[in-house]
Protein backbone atom coordinates (compact mmCIF):
# COMPACT_ATOMS: atom_id res chain seq x y z
CA UNK A 1 0.00 0.00 0.00
CA UNK A 2 2.55 2.65 0.89
CA UNK A 3 4.35 1.27 -2.46
CA UNK A 4 1.16 2.89 -4.25
CA UNK A 5 0.98 5.83 -2.51
CA UNK A 6 4.73 6.42 -3.40
CA UNK A 7 3.91 5.43 -6.86
CA UNK A 8 1.24 8.06 -7.47
CA UNK A 9 2.55 10.81 -5.46
CA UNK A 10 5.85 10.85 -7.81
CA UNK A 11 3.54 10.33 -10.18
CA UNK A 12 1.72 13.28 -9.27
CA UNK A 13 4.97 15.48 -8.73
CA UNK A 14 6.09 14.44 -12.64
CA UNK A 15 2.77 15.89 -13.76
CA UNK A 16 2.78 19.22 -12.19
CA UNK A 17 6.54 20.10 -13.43
CA UNK A 18 5.71 19.01 -16.98
CA UNK A 19 2.73 21.31 -16.75
CA UNK A 20 5.24 23.91 -15.21
CA UNK A 21 7.55 23.54 -18.24
CA UNK A 22 4.86 24.05 -20.51
CA UNK A 23 3.77 27.29 -18.87
CA UNK A 24 6.51 29.42 -18.79
CA UNK A 25 9.21 27.96 -21.33
CA UNK A 26 7.42 26.27 -24.38
CA UNK A 27 4.67 28.87 -23.87
CA UNK A 28 6.92 32.06 -24.12
CA UNK A 29 8.87 30.10 -27.05
CA UNK A 30 5.34 30.20 -28.82
CA UNK A 31 4.72 33.55 -28.16
CA UNK A 32 8.25 34.56 -29.41
CA UNK A 33 7.54 32.75 -32.79
CA UNK A 34 4.46 34.20 -33.29
CA UNK A 35 6.21 37.59 -33.06
CA UNK A 36 8.42 37.05 -36.28
CA UNK A 37 7.15 39.19 -38.88
CA UNK A 38 5.52 37.36 -41.84
CA UNK A 39 7.66 39.78 -44.20
CA UNK A 40 11.00 39.06 -42.98
CA UNK A 41 13.44 39.77 -46.37
CA UNK A 42 14.72 35.99 -46.26
CA UNK A 43 15.68 34.82 -50.12
CA UNK A 44 17.11 31.88 -51.31
CA UNK A 45 21.18 31.55 -52.31
CA UNK A 46 20.84 31.03 -56.50
CA UNK A 47 20.50 34.14 -58.45
CA UNK A 48 18.29 34.03 -61.60
CA UNK A 49 19.41 37.48 -63.03
CA UNK A 50 16.73 39.44 -62.25
CA UNK A 51 17.22 40.04 -59.27
CA UNK A 52 15.69 44.04 -58.35
CA UNK A 53 18.70 45.08 -56.50
CA UNK A 54 20.91 44.37 -58.46
CA UNK A 55 22.22 48.38 -59.55
CA UNK A 56 24.52 47.77 -61.86
CA UNK A 57 23.75 48.35 -65.33
CA UNK A 58 26.82 46.18 -67.19
CA UNK A 59 24.99 46.59 -70.74
CA UNK A 60 24.77 50.41 -70.50
CA UNK A 61 28.23 50.76 -69.64
CA UNK A 62 29.44 48.59 -71.89
CA UNK A 63 27.52 49.65 -75.30
CA UNK A 64 28.87 52.93 -74.23
CA UNK A 65 32.47 52.00 -74.05
CA UNK A 66 33.31 49.21 -76.75
CA UNK A 67 32.71 51.57 -79.97
CA UNK A 68 35.67 53.93 -78.30
CA UNK A 69 37.99 51.28 -77.10
CA UNK A 70 40.49 50.34 -80.36
CA UNK A 71 42.68 47.29 -80.98
CA UNK A 72 46.66 49.06 -81.54
CA UNK A 73 48.91 46.84 -83.79
CA UNK A 74 52.29 47.58 -83.30
CA UNK A 75 55.04 46.68 -86.05
CA UNK A 76 58.72 46.58 -85.22
CA UNK A 77 61.27 46.55 -88.59
CA UNK A 78 64.05 43.96 -88.44
CA UNK A 79 67.05 45.65 -87.84
CA UNK A 80 69.88 43.97 -90.28
CA UNK A 81 72.38 46.28 -88.92
CA UNK A 82 72.46 47.07 -85.36
CA UNK A 83 74.52 50.45 -84.65
CA UNK A 84 76.12 50.10 -81.10
CA UNK A 85 78.89 51.63 -79.39
CA UNK A 86 81.45 49.85 -77.49
CA UNK A 87 83.54 52.77 -75.26
CA UNK A 88 84.32 55.93 -74.53
CA UNK A 89 87.71 54.83 -76.14
CA UNK A 90 86.72 52.64 -79.12
CA UNK A 91 84.46 53.36 -82.18
CA UNK A 92 80.98 52.78 -84.03
CA UNK A 93 80.51 49.60 -85.24
CA UNK A 94 77.85 47.38 -86.71
CA UNK A 95 76.64 44.56 -85.35
CA UNK A 96 76.16 41.14 -87.56
CA UNK A 97 73.50 39.42 -86.55
CA UNK A 98 73.49 35.68 -87.13
CA UNK A 99 70.53 34.79 -88.41
CA UNK A 100 68.69 36.42 -90.94
CA UNK A 101 65.51 38.47 -88.26
CA UNK A 102 61.89 38.76 -88.67
CA UNK A 103 59.62 41.71 -88.28
CA UNK A 104 58.17 41.54 -84.79
CA UNK A 105 54.37 42.33 -84.08
CA UNK A 106 52.71 43.41 -80.69
CA UNK A 107 49.23 44.20 -79.59
CA UNK A 108 47.27 45.96 -77.29
CA UNK A 109 45.07 48.18 -76.79
CA UNK A 110 43.82 52.30 -77.07
CA UNK A 111 40.94 54.48 -76.00
CA UNK A 112 39.35 57.58 -77.68
CA UNK A 113 39.41 60.56 -76.22
CA UNK A 114 37.87 62.98 -78.72
CA UNK A 115 35.81 62.60 -81.99
CA UNK A 116 38.63 64.01 -83.68
CA UNK A 117 41.09 60.98 -84.02
CA UNK A 118 42.97 61.43 -80.64
CA UNK A 119 44.10 58.60 -79.07
CA UNK A 120 45.61 57.49 -75.34
CA UNK A 121 47.28 54.00 -75.00
CA UNK A 122 50.24 52.91 -72.66
CA UNK A 123 53.52 53.86 -73.46
CA UNK A 124 54.81 50.21 -73.54
CA UNK A 125 52.12 49.17 -75.65
CA UNK A 126 54.02 51.61 -78.53
CA UNK A 127 57.39 51.77 -77.08
CA UNK A 128 60.15 51.74 -79.82
CA UNK A 129 57.47 50.66 -82.59
CA UNK A 130 58.44 51.63 -85.97
CA UNK A 131 54.82 51.63 -87.22
CA UNK A 132 51.58 51.96 -85.18
CA UNK A 133 47.92 51.06 -86.45
CA UNK A 134 44.58 51.15 -84.91
CA UNK A 135 41.69 49.27 -85.45
CA UNK A 136 38.45 50.41 -84.70
CA UNK A 137 35.58 48.67 -83.05
CA UNK A 138 33.59 48.58 -86.61
CA UNK A 139 37.01 47.23 -88.17
CA UNK A 140 38.46 50.14 -89.86
CA UNK A 141 41.86 50.36 -89.87
CA UNK A 142 44.13 53.38 -89.92
CA UNK A 143 47.76 54.15 -89.69
CA UNK A 144 48.27 55.60 -86.41
CA UNK A 145 50.97 58.65 -85.57
CA UNK A 146 52.73 58.35 -81.78
CA UNK A 147 52.00 62.64 -80.94
CA UNK A 148 53.86 62.01 -77.53
CA UNK A 149 54.48 59.37 -74.79
CA UNK A 150 55.34 59.32 -70.74
CA UNK A 151 57.55 56.79 -69.89
CA UNK A 152 57.10 58.15 -66.31
CA UNK A 153 53.27 57.49 -66.26
CA UNK A 154 52.95 55.12 -69.19
CA UNK A 155 50.69 57.35 -70.62
CA UNK A 156 50.83 57.59 -74.44
CA UNK A 157 48.96 59.84 -77.00
CA UNK A 158 48.10 58.88 -81.04
CA UNK A 159 46.09 60.37 -83.18
CA UNK A 160 44.40 58.85 -86.66
CA UNK A 161 43.07 61.05 -89.32
CA UNK A 162 38.92 61.17 -88.45
CA UNK A 163 36.03 62.71 -87.73
CA UNK A 164 33.14 61.98 -85.97
CA UNK A 165 34.40 58.89 -84.03
CA UNK A 166 32.96 58.23 -80.82
CA UNK A 167 34.83 58.52 -77.91
CA UNK A 168 34.32 58.43 -74.15
CA UNK A 169 34.00 61.12 -71.58
CA UNK A 170 36.38 61.35 -68.36
CA UNK A 171 35.53 60.71 -65.29
CA UNK A 172 37.33 61.47 -61.77
CA UNK A 173 39.04 58.77 -60.46
CA UNK A 174 39.37 60.72 -57.52
CA UNK A 175 35.64 60.09 -56.83
CA UNK A 176 36.26 56.16 -57.28
CA UNK A 177 35.59 54.21 -54.41
CA UNK A 178 36.55 50.83 -52.95
CA UNK A 179 34.03 48.57 -53.77
CA UNK A 180 32.25 50.33 -56.60
CA UNK A 181 31.57 48.14 -60.00
CA UNK A 182 34.02 48.42 -63.26
CA UNK A 183 34.23 47.34 -66.19
CA UNK A 184 37.59 46.54 -67.87
CA UNK A 185 37.07 47.34 -71.88
CA UNK A 186 39.79 45.78 -74.17
CA UNK A 187 41.47 42.87 -76.58
CA UNK A 188 42.99 40.71 -74.18
CA UNK A 189 45.14 37.71 -76.35
CA UNK A 190 43.82 39.88 -79.49
CA UNK A 191 40.02 38.80 -78.77
CA UNK A 192 38.99 41.81 -80.32
CA UNK A 193 35.88 44.59 -77.65
CA UNK A 194 36.45 42.17 -74.81
CA UNK A 195 34.43 43.60 -71.83
CA UNK A 196 34.81 42.15 -67.89
CA UNK A 197 33.39 42.92 -64.89
CA UNK A 198 35.00 43.34 -61.42
CA UNK A 199 35.54 45.87 -58.53
CA UNK A 200 37.90 48.43 -57.06
CA UNK A 201 40.30 46.55 -54.42
CA UNK A 202 42.34 49.63 -53.84
CA UNK A 203 43.45 52.75 -54.67
CA UNK A 204 47.25 54.28 -54.62
CA UNK A 205 48.97 51.52 -55.54
CA UNK A 206 52.50 51.16 -56.02
CA UNK A 207 53.59 47.65 -57.64
CA UNK A 208 57.13 49.06 -59.16
CA UNK A 209 56.23 48.39 -62.56
CA UNK A 210 58.00 51.22 -64.09
CA UNK A 211 61.21 52.08 -64.44
CA UNK A 212 63.45 54.52 -63.08
CA UNK A 213 66.15 56.03 -64.78
CA UNK A 214 67.39 59.31 -63.09
CA UNK A 215 70.34 59.68 -66.01
CA UNK A 216 67.01 59.63 -68.90
CA UNK A 217 64.92 61.99 -66.10
CA UNK A 218 62.41 59.66 -65.68
CA UNK A 219 60.92 59.48 -62.28
CA UNK A 220 57.88 56.81 -62.20
CA UNK A 221 54.70 57.62 -60.92
CA UNK A 222 52.14 54.79 -59.70
CA UNK A 223 49.14 55.12 -57.95
CA UNK A 224 47.14 52.91 -59.58
CA UNK A 225 43.33 51.94 -58.94
CA UNK A 226 43.50 48.36 -58.22
CA UNK A 227 40.76 46.49 -59.85
CA UNK A 228 39.53 42.54 -59.58
CA UNK A 229 38.62 42.47 -63.28
CA UNK A 230 40.04 40.23 -65.32
CA UNK A 231 42.59 41.81 -67.27
CA UNK A 232 44.99 39.79 -69.40
CA UNK A 233 48.06 40.45 -72.11
CA UNK A 234 46.22 42.96 -74.73
CA UNK A 235 44.26 44.76 -72.70
CA UNK A 236 47.40 47.07 -71.75
CA UNK A 237 45.58 50.66 -73.14
CA UNK A 238 42.31 49.80 -73.12
CA UNK A 239 39.42 51.92 -71.14
CA UNK A 240 38.77 51.20 -67.03
CA UNK A 241 34.69 52.62 -66.87
CA UNK A 242 32.46 53.14 -64.11
CA UNK A 243 28.80 51.54 -64.51
CA UNK A 244 27.78 55.46 -66.30
CA UNK A 245 30.20 54.23 -69.22
CA UNK A 246 33.08 56.89 -68.13
CA UNK A 247 36.43 56.52 -68.46
CA UNK A 248 37.92 56.15 -64.80
CA UNK A 249 41.45 54.35 -65.65
CA UNK A 250 43.74 53.05 -68.27
CA UNK A 251 44.47 49.53 -67.90
CA UNK A 252 48.05 49.00 -67.50
CA UNK A 253 49.15 46.02 -65.39
CA UNK A 254 48.54 42.38 -63.98
CA UNK A 255 49.95 41.03 -60.70
CA UNK A 256 50.51 37.62 -61.97
CA UNK A 257 53.77 34.85 -62.04
CA UNK A 258 52.48 33.12 -65.27
CA UNK A 259 51.90 36.33 -67.65
CA UNK A 260 48.47 36.04 -67.44
CA UNK A 261 45.32 37.12 -65.14
CA UNK A 262 45.72 35.51 -61.47
CA UNK A 263 43.12 38.09 -59.62
CA UNK A 264 44.30 41.25 -59.35
CA UNK A 265 45.10 44.40 -61.88
CA UNK A 266 45.87 47.73 -62.10
CA UNK A 267 44.81 51.19 -63.90
CA UNK A 268 46.12 54.24 -64.29
CA UNK A 269 44.14 56.81 -62.72
CA UNK A 270 42.07 58.84 -65.76
CA UNK A 271 42.70 62.16 -63.64
CA UNK A 272 46.47 61.52 -64.28
CA UNK A 273 46.58 60.11 -67.65
CA UNK A 274 43.85 63.54 -68.62
CA UNK A 275 46.56 65.75 -67.41
CA UNK A 276 49.49 64.30 -69.51
CA UNK A 277 47.48 64.60 -72.43
CA UNK A 278 46.83 67.79 -72.37
CA UNK A 279 50.28 68.66 -71.48
CA UNK A 280 51.78 66.40 -74.50
CA UNK A 281 49.24 68.33 -76.69
CA UNK A 282 49.61 71.96 -75.49
CA UNK A 283 53.82 71.39 -74.93
CA UNK A 284 54.67 68.68 -76.62
CA UNK A 285 56.29 66.96 -73.21
CA UNK A 286 55.01 66.38 -70.02
CA UNK A 287 55.57 69.42 -67.39
CA UNK A 288 56.15 67.64 -64.02
CA UNK A 289 55.86 69.71 -60.78
CA UNK A 290 57.55 69.02 -57.54
CA UNK A 291 56.92 69.58 -53.94
CA UNK A 292 60.29 69.89 -53.16
CA UNK A 293 60.02 67.35 -50.25
CA UNK A 294 61.28 63.73 -49.19
CA UNK A 295 58.69 61.72 -47.64
CA UNK A 296 58.03 58.64 -46.46
CA UNK A 297 54.63 56.18 -45.21
CA UNK A 298 53.83 56.20 -41.45
CA UNK A 299 54.54 52.80 -40.40
CA UNK A 300 54.65 51.64 -36.61
CA UNK A 301 58.76 51.98 -36.28
CA UNK A 302 58.29 55.19 -37.55
CA UNK A 303 55.77 55.92 -34.83
CA UNK A 304 57.90 54.82 -32.15
CA UNK A 305 61.22 56.78 -32.99
CA UNK A 306 59.31 60.37 -33.88
CA UNK A 307 56.88 59.36 -30.78
CA UNK A 308 54.05 60.48 -33.07
CA UNK A 309 51.16 58.88 -30.93
CA UNK A 310 47.96 56.70 -31.93
CA UNK A 311 46.96 59.00 -35.00
CA UNK A 312 48.54 57.74 -38.24
CA UNK A 313 47.59 59.31 -41.08
CA UNK A 314 49.35 61.45 -43.39
CA UNK A 315 52.53 60.95 -44.64
CA UNK A 316 56.00 62.00 -42.72
CA UNK A 317 58.46 64.59 -43.93
CA UNK A 318 62.09 63.44 -43.97
CA UNK A 319 63.87 66.06 -45.66
CA UNK A 320 62.79 69.59 -47.33
CA UNK A 321 64.99 70.46 -50.63
CA UNK A 322 66.16 74.00 -50.14
CA UNK A 323 64.73 76.75 -52.38
CA UNK A 324 61.96 74.77 -53.37
CA UNK A 325 58.16 75.30 -52.89
CA UNK A 326 57.38 73.74 -49.84
CA UNK A 327 60.83 75.34 -48.46
CA UNK A 328 59.90 79.01 -49.44
CA UNK A 329 55.75 78.56 -48.24
CA UNK A 330 57.27 77.26 -44.83
CA UNK A 331 57.07 73.55 -44.53
CA UNK A 332 59.33 71.71 -42.32
CA UNK A 333 60.93 68.03 -41.92
CA UNK A 334 58.85 66.44 -39.31
CA UNK A 335 55.19 67.55 -40.52
CA UNK A 336 52.70 65.66 -41.54
CA UNK A 337 51.26 66.13 -45.00
CA UNK A 338 47.56 65.35 -44.56
CA UNK A 339 46.12 66.98 -47.53
CA UNK A 340 46.93 68.84 -50.84
CA UNK A 341 44.54 71.09 -52.72
CA UNK A 342 40.75 69.03 -51.88
CA UNK A 343 42.41 65.64 -52.03
CA UNK A 344 43.22 63.88 -48.82
CA UNK A 345 46.67 62.01 -48.69
CA UNK A 346 47.71 58.61 -46.79
CA UNK A 347 50.61 56.95 -48.18
CA UNK A 348 53.34 58.21 -50.72
CA UNK A 349 51.68 56.99 -53.76
CA UNK A 350 48.33 58.97 -52.93
CA UNK A 351 50.79 62.34 -52.72
CA UNK A 352 52.84 61.95 -56.14
CA UNK A 353 49.89 61.32 -58.28
CA UNK A 354 47.98 64.57 -56.84
CA UNK A 355 51.10 66.50 -57.07
CA UNK A 356 51.53 65.00 -60.54
CA UNK A 357 48.06 66.42 -61.91
CA UNK A 358 49.90 69.91 -61.61
CA UNK A 359 52.27 71.93 -63.48
CA UNK A 360 55.62 74.28 -62.09
CA UNK A 361 54.11 77.32 -61.59
CA UNK A 362 50.51 76.11 -60.03
CA UNK A 363 49.94 77.11 -56.50
CA UNK A 364 47.79 75.09 -53.97
CA UNK A 365 47.10 74.49 -50.40
CA UNK A 366 48.82 71.88 -48.57
CA UNK A 367 47.66 70.62 -44.96
CA UNK A 368 50.07 69.70 -42.21
CA UNK A 369 50.16 68.35 -38.55
CA UNK A 370 52.66 70.19 -36.34
CA UNK A 371 52.97 69.21 -32.90
CA UNK A 372 49.65 67.82 -33.10
CA UNK A 373 48.18 71.33 -34.76
CA UNK A 374 46.55 71.52 -38.13
CA UNK A 375 48.37 74.16 -40.61
CA UNK A 376 47.81 75.09 -43.98
CA UNK A 377 50.52 76.17 -46.17
CA UNK A 378 49.92 77.58 -49.93
CA UNK A 379 53.17 76.39 -51.81
CA UNK A 380 53.66 77.22 -55.44
CA UNK A 381 55.46 73.81 -56.91
CA UNK A 382 58.31 73.65 -59.14
CA UNK A 383 60.17 71.90 -61.92
CA UNK A 384 63.01 69.43 -61.15
CA UNK A 385 65.41 72.27 -62.30
CA UNK A 386 63.89 74.63 -59.91
CA UNK A 387 61.70 76.78 -62.23
CA UNK A 388 58.35 78.40 -61.44
CA UNK A 389 57.50 78.78 -64.45
CA UNK A 390 56.74 76.71 -67.91
CA UNK A 391 59.00 77.17 -70.51
CA UNK A 392 57.22 78.60 -74.03
CA UNK A 393 56.39 75.42 -75.81
CA UNK A 394 58.51 75.66 -79.31
CA UNK A 395 56.54 75.85 -82.12
CA UNK A 396 58.42 72.68 -84.31
CA UNK A 397 56.69 69.25 -83.24
CA UNK A 398 60.12 68.01 -83.86
CA UNK A 399 61.96 70.10 -81.65
CA UNK A 400 59.46 69.10 -79.03
CA UNK A 401 60.13 65.14 -79.42
CA UNK A 402 63.86 65.93 -79.16
CA UNK A 403 63.41 67.44 -75.56
CA UNK A 404 65.96 69.41 -75.55
CA UNK A 405 67.37 72.98 -76.30
CA UNK A 406 70.18 73.97 -78.75
CA UNK A 407 72.52 77.59 -79.01
CA UNK A 408 74.92 78.09 -81.67
CA UNK A 409 78.57 77.44 -81.70
CA UNK A 410 80.88 79.90 -80.79
CA UNK A 411 83.76 80.91 -83.33
CA UNK A 412 86.48 80.13 -80.63
CA UNK A 413 84.90 77.11 -80.11
CA UNK A 414 84.94 75.95 -84.22
CA UNK A 415 88.31 76.95 -84.06
CA UNK A 416 89.51 75.07 -81.12
CA UNK A 417 87.36 72.19 -81.93
CA UNK A 418 88.47 72.11 -85.90
CA UNK A 419 84.84 72.18 -86.83
CA UNK A 420 83.73 74.92 -89.09
CA UNK A 421 79.41 74.75 -88.04
CA UNK A 422 77.54 73.12 -85.90
CA UNK A 423 74.63 73.72 -82.69
CA UNK A 424 75.46 73.37 -79.26
CA UNK A 425 72.84 71.33 -77.02
CA UNK A 426 72.47 73.51 -73.58
CA UNK A 427 69.91 71.22 -71.72
CA UNK A 428 68.25 68.01 -72.17
CA UNK A 429 64.80 66.27 -70.65
CA UNK A 430 63.70 63.01 -71.24
CA UNK A 431 63.52 62.58 -75.27
CA UNK A 432 64.82 60.86 -78.31
CA UNK A 433 68.43 62.40 -77.62
CA UNK A 434 68.71 61.81 -73.78
CA UNK A 435 67.51 58.01 -74.42
CA UNK A 436 69.97 57.93 -77.31
CA UNK A 437 72.41 58.80 -74.70
CA UNK A 438 73.57 61.94 -75.91
CA UNK A 439 74.70 64.57 -73.04
CA UNK A 440 73.98 67.90 -72.39
CA UNK A 441 77.09 69.70 -74.41
CA UNK A 442 77.28 67.97 -77.65
CA UNK A 443 77.97 69.87 -80.41
CA UNK A 444 75.68 68.25 -83.67
CA UNK A 445 77.51 68.39 -86.46
CA UNK A 446 75.37 66.31 -88.73
CA UNK A 447 72.23 64.68 -89.04
CA UNK A 448 72.47 61.65 -91.73
CA UNK A 449 75.62 62.80 -93.53
CA UNK A 450 73.97 66.13 -94.17
CA UNK A 451 75.87 69.36 -92.25
CA UNK A 452 73.88 71.17 -89.27
CA UNK A 453 74.75 74.95 -89.36
CA UNK A 454 72.16 76.63 -87.52
CA UNK A 455 68.29 75.23 -85.80
CA UNK A 456 66.83 75.60 -88.52
CA UNK A 457 69.10 72.93 -90.09
CA UNK A 458 67.83 70.12 -87.09
CA UNK A 459 64.31 70.79 -87.87
CA UNK A 460 64.89 70.21 -91.87
CA UNK A 461 67.01 67.04 -91.44
CA UNK A 462 63.88 65.90 -88.99
CA UNK A 463 60.90 66.85 -90.03
CA UNK A 464 58.68 64.30 -92.28
CA UNK A 465 61.88 61.39 -91.20
CA UNK A 466 60.59 57.70 -90.41
CA UNK A 467 63.24 55.53 -89.35
CA UNK A 468 66.47 55.23 -88.07
CA UNK A 469 68.50 58.68 -87.38
CA UNK A 470 72.27 59.09 -87.08
CA UNK A 471 73.85 62.29 -85.35
CA UNK A 472 77.38 62.27 -85.43
CA UNK A 473 79.19 65.99 -83.83
CA UNK A 474 81.83 66.16 -81.21
CA UNK A 475 81.82 67.14 -77.39
CA UNK A 476 83.76 70.36 -76.11
CA UNK A 477 86.72 68.40 -74.74
CA UNK A 478 87.20 67.24 -78.09
CA UNK A 479 85.62 63.76 -78.32
CA UNK A 480 83.84 62.93 -81.51
CA UNK A 481 80.83 60.35 -81.38
CA UNK A 482 78.11 59.08 -83.20
CA UNK A 483 74.49 58.22 -82.08
CA UNK A 484 72.10 56.61 -83.85
CA UNK A 485 67.75 56.50 -83.04
CA UNK A 486 64.20 56.18 -84.61
CA UNK A 487 61.65 57.99 -85.49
Amino acid sequence: MKRLASIFFIALIGGATALTVDHYFVGNEKSIQANVPNNYPVKFANFNGMAPEASADFIKASEISLPAVVHVKTEYAPQRNQLYYYDPFHMWGWEQPQQSPRTQMGYGSGVIISGDGYIVTNNHVIKDADKVEVTLYDRRTYKAKVIGKDPATDIALLKIEEKNLPYLLYGNSDDVKVGEWVLAVGNPFNLTSTVTAGIVSAKGRNINALEEDQSRGINPVESYIQTDAAVNPGNSGGALVNTNGQLIGINSAIASNTGSYTGYSFAVPVNLAKKVVNDLLEFGKVQRAFLGVNIRDIDSKLIDEKKLGSDTKGIYVTGILQGGGADEAGVKEGDIILKVGEANVDNVPELQEQIANYRPGDKLAVMVKRDGEEKTFSVTLRSKSGDAMIPKAGKSEVLSMLSATFEPISESDMKRLGIDAGVKITSLEAGKLLSAGIKKGFIITSIDKKKIESLDDVKVALENKEGGVLIEGVYTNGMKAYYAFGL
